[in-house]
């Protein structure tokens, strides 16, 4: 697919991978930019003319029905969809500063929020006369889990089987759907965490590179290497994983 002149909405547009996302595509497409209610959001149309925004908190399901109708009245027409928002929480459940409530907040914001906009869109994107592409941002961890963020973790294993399955009941339409599969990324959801980052700039180049060669999946960075232990060594892989 040829990413211009498009129309691509992106969730967690203000921060990290979605807000280089924005900056690479806004200059050539209409971006449509959901995220947390927030002064960033407001900007956001400011700094790039192209963006029209609408703010959302996707950790709130009351709130995709209403998101959703706005989008397709004012976007009928919608070629990209890139789930992107995430958060990630890190403490295990015998840490004393693991907090009950965040277990939904991410179940809703991970995984229950891309099944609802990739369903509440799809009649924008169905079009018999162009290609449009679902992209779904994935992780490494969905493929091997670690020992913290077991929440987090099942998300994006969730996302995985969704991803398959949803592509198997699009196949005979115009729309691709794309899982890219990323290591872990400079961002600041993993501030203070974690070594040999790739960097949110490089990571959202090589989503959209996946985009526009709609290969699928797009193992990025380490996640290739990941991919190559589970097919030979796979409990090398998970002993590497475990402690990530």
């Amino acid at each position: 697919m040829n990413v211009r002149d498009k129309t691509v909405v992106i969730t967690g547009a203000t921060s990290g991978i979605g807000y280089e996302l924005v900056r690479r595509l806004a200059g050539a497409n209409t971006i449509v930019a959901i995220a947390r209610p927030s002064a960033k959001l407001d900007a956001l149309s400011d700094e790039f003319p192209s963006c029209d925004t609408y703010p959302a908190d996707l950790a709130i399901p009351d709130n995709y029905q209403a998101v959703g109708d706005r989008i397709m009245r004012n976007h009928p027409h919608i070629d990209i969809l890139i789930n992107n928002a995430a958060v990630q929480h890190t403490p295990t459940y015998l840490d004393d500063d693991f907090a009950y409530e965040t277990i939904l907040y991410e179940i809703h914001l991970n995984f229950a929020a891309v099944c609802a906009l990739s369903y509440l869109l799809l009649p924008a994107l169905l079009d018999d006369k162009r290609e449009a592409v679902i992209a779904i941002i994935n992780s490494g961890l969905a493929l091997a889990p670690k020992t913290g963020s077991a929440v987090y973790c099942a998300t994006k294993a969730a996302m995985n089987s969704f991803s398959q399955s949803l592509e198997y009941q699009l196949e005979e339409t115009n729309i691709k759907v794309i899982q890219s599969f990323l290591p872990l990324v400079d961002t600041p959801m993993t501030k203070g965490r974690g070594t040999g980052k790739m960097s949110a700039r490089q990571a959202a180049a090589k989503i959209i590179e996946g985009i526009q060669k709609g290969t699928n999946p797009t193992n990025i960075g380490k996640v290739k290497l990941l991919r190559l232990l589970l097919a030979l060594w796979p409990g090398l892989a998970r002993k590497i994983m475990k402690g990530y």
